[in-house]
């Protein structure tokens, strides 16, 4: 019983802890930072605050290329769920009916985080484009949906997140600097 009013209550902190994170957050916060060869870009969900959309920028790509995924993260534990990595899944942006690579499943925290890629496309034209979505749509919303063989519910608790984008093109644009200044290292 002494375990059991541990656990309830170490979840009942947790939980209550990233309520008042989420509280707090009520603005767009664009993370943007560099790691050995790449520079991001990084804006957290609004749904669920850990998932986030993220546009990773290449130096051996001449910092002219824009990698976009984002991630989710699942509280559910099938035992397959390792089998989707490699696979397209159905997504929706905004209400429109796409597919999106799992790249990578890991665990994180009690379930766990799975990454997604929307694909690779030169960096301007990109963020251009995806700003004037945003800007037409007032809003930028995945939602992973049922498929051939696939139920989403099966593997996602929470099945959609959105993030805001207002700051998308000053952001992406600043990692593109930040990329420059990152050595190009031949390998």
């Amino acid at each position: 019983m002494k375990r059991f009013l541990i656990f309830v209550s170490a979840n009942l902190f947790l939980f209550l802890l990233v309520i008042a994170y989420q509280a707090q957050a009520d603005h767009e916060e664009w993370t943007i930072d560099k790691y050995e060869t790449l520079s991001y870009a990084r804006v957290s969900g609004e749904v669920t605050h850990g998932d986030s959309l993220n546009f990773f920028i290449l130096s051996r790509e001449n910092c002219e290329t824009v990698y976009n995924n984002f991630t989710f993260y699942t509280y559910e534990k099938p035992a397959d769920i390792y089998q989707l990595e490699g696979k397209n899944i159905p997504i929706k942006i905004n209400g429109e009916e796409l597919t999106a690579k799992v790249q990578s499943i890991s665990p994180f925290l009690m379930g766990f985080r799975v990454s997604f890629s929307l694909g690779t496309y030169p960096l301007k034209e990109y963020i251009y484009r995806l700003n004037n979505f945003y800007q037409k749509e007032n809003k930028y919303e995945i939602e992973i949906v049922d498929g051939i063989d696939f139920k989403a519910a099966k593997y996602f608790d929470i099945p959609n997140n959105n993030w805001r984008l207002d700051k998308l093109v000053p952001s992406v644009l600043e990692a593109r600097k930040l990329c420059e200044t990152i050595e190009h290292v031949d390998s």
